[in-house]
């Protein structure tokens, strides 16, 4: 496989290891990026665009997107997170303070800092909605403002898997009057010169390629994991709050339809490049080459300041979150205990590591079985930590 693209010095490890991930791992098209200290050190390339395509034909190029489902929500976290910071947005008001139709089913005491930390319990939906109606902003807050929790708001802690989307996108609209899609574009994307998309614009649509499961090589060997059996009895079960979490949209969308990835869905279904969530990153810890720093010193102690740990009550296994981002620990290895960040379900991974300096993207078109720690992403952190040390 023929890898494209730049390492500085002394981060060859992370060139070796996104080779591996094509020989040893499977991806079909991939792409990495690394940031320090707001420069550029790591954008690789390699394989097909589409993950049912052929290199040959159609290859992975220099700015190819793909969609990074739930690494979305560490870009839906900083639209909060950054309004508290201008002073309009009061993590510890009652999300019903903003949005008066929140104040139902007893979500009265609900307050804006549980929401972003997977502790309102409402990560189900009685009814799931379907694909077209998931998209209607409307429909879909409409449906979460009416649901009751399954636990106490604030008591315990659930991966909110697709609800997410929902509940901060409702809110973003509340507080400022424009979408999130909107709001991502004009004073995170633009700002920071990050190529990434919540609500696809049709201009962009060609850049970006098919995604679709991939399964773990035998090649593998001693690399494939068997998930615990509470894991896998918790996705078996149709009744399991695993199960109606992933499920709250039903049938599950199809993610190469162009008319889904112009629908904005901060839970799942934001586009970008290795470089643009990179990027994004980036410019929450500091100063970027040519883009704008985001979040204060004091936002940042925000952002990775544990909220939740302990047992998943969607996930099953132990978690941490601070204020919307998922936070270092064995569920979801990042670079540091200072790091902080979110996967997306499958493959794509982005983080930021202030202690070092360090922010990372990873996309890939091929989507594995993995929800928190993908093989391939945690190949590539661990050559990154070798490149510090």
């Amino acid at each position: 496989m023929d890898v494209h693209g730049t390492v500085a010095e002394g981060f060859e490890p992370v060139r070796d290891a996104f080779a591996g991930n094509f020989g040893l791992l499977g991806d079909r098209g991939a792409a990495v990026a690394v940031y320090r200290d707001g420069h550029r050190v790591v954008d690789l390339w390699g394989g097909a665009r589409d993950f049912d395509g052929d290199a040959g034909e159609v290859p992975w190029e220099h700015g190819t997107a793909q969609i990074v489902r739930s690494a979305t929500k560490g870009v839906a976290a900083a639209v909060l997170l950054l309004l508290r910071q201008r002073g309009e947005l009061d993590l510890d008001a009652p999300v019903g303070d903003y949005w008066p139709e929140y104040k139902a089913a007893g979500k009265e005491r609900t307050l804006v800092r549980q929401l972003l930390a997977h502790r309102a319990g409402v990560p189900v939906l009685d009814r799931p909605l379907t694909p077209a109606e998931a998209a209607d902003p409307d429909l879909g807050a409409a449906a979460v403002a009416a649901q009751a929790p399954v636990w106490e708001p604030g008591t315990d802690h659930g991966y909110h898997a697709q609800t997410y989307s929902w509940l901060t996108g409702e809110l973003v609209r509340r507080v400022t009057g424009r979408t999130v899609g909107e709001w991502i574009a004009d004073e995170i994307a633009g700002p920071a010169g990050a190529e990434l998309w919540l609500g696809l614009p049709a201009a962009e649509q060609a850049r970006v390629g098919r995604v679709g499961p991939v399964a773990a090589p035998e090649t593998a060997g001693a690399l494939r994991t068997r998930p615990k059996r509470a894991v896998s009895e918790a996705y078996a079960d149709p009744g399991s709050l695993t199960r109606r979490a992933f499920g709250a949209i039903s049938p599950l969308p199809d993610e190469n339809d162009p008319g889904y990835r112009a629908a904005a869905l901060p839970a799942s279904n934001g586009i970008a490049t290795a470089d643009g969530l990179a990027r994004f990153y980036a410019s929450l810890i500091g100063e970027v080459d040519g883009g704008r720093r985001l979040f204060t010193p004091e936002t940042v102690e925000l952002a990775r300041t544990e909220q939740s740990a302990g047992p998943d009550r969607v996930l099953v296994v132990s978690t941490r979150f601070g204020l919307g981002y998922m936070l270092h620990g064995s569920a979801s290895p990042l670079l540091s205990p200072a790091s902080f960040g979110h996967p997306g379900r499958g493959g794509a991974l982005a983080f930021a590591d202030p202690e070092s300096g360090i922010a990372f993207g990873y996309v890939t078109n091929g989507f594995r079985k993995s929800v928190t720690a993908d093989p391939r992403a945690q190949a590539l952190v661990r050559a990154v930590r070798t490149a510090l040390s």
